[in-house]
């Protein structure tokens, strides 16, 4: 199973061919999806600023994802993820430790295009 980032989303909803072509293999494989808020709410920002059609298929798009839940373990992991990378001098924003935790939280992949991924210990990264 794939926990999809805001960076694929956001590929994908713009037709990136290697976006496409990553969605492509999961539907082939008839992987499970699953999506985080702060993933959803990273690419809604975006389409709320754009509107219209771009907006309606943004919505389309995310809300048939199931979500992954932010619990009391994903957000403690979060916490010490975000210590250890200041610790190391190669923090991530908050919105992306929430992704990385709560990934690793429910023992997923991350589909994504952002590299910066790479740096969270343990965490499962798919880029494209």
């Amino acid at each position: 199973m794939v926990s999809l980032d805001s960076s694929f989303l956001i590929d994908l909803l713009a037709g990136t061919p290697r976006a496409v072509q990553a969605a492509r293999e999961i539907d082939r494989t008839a992987e499970g999806r699953y999506l985080t808020a702060p993933a959803a709410s990273e690419v809604l920002l975006g389409a709320y600023r754009l509107g219209g059609a771009y907006l309606e298929r943004t919505r389309q798009l995310i809300d048939r994802l199931p979500l992954l839940p932010l619990d009391r373990q994903a957000y403690h992991e979060a916490g010490r993820l975000g210590a250890e990378l200041l610790r190391r001098g190669s923090p991530l924003g908050q919105a992306d430790l929430f992704v990385a935790a709560i990934t690793l939280r429910h023992g997923e992949r991350l589909l994504t295009r952002d590299r910066a991924f790479a740096r969270v210990p343990g965490l499962a990264v798919q880029t494209y």
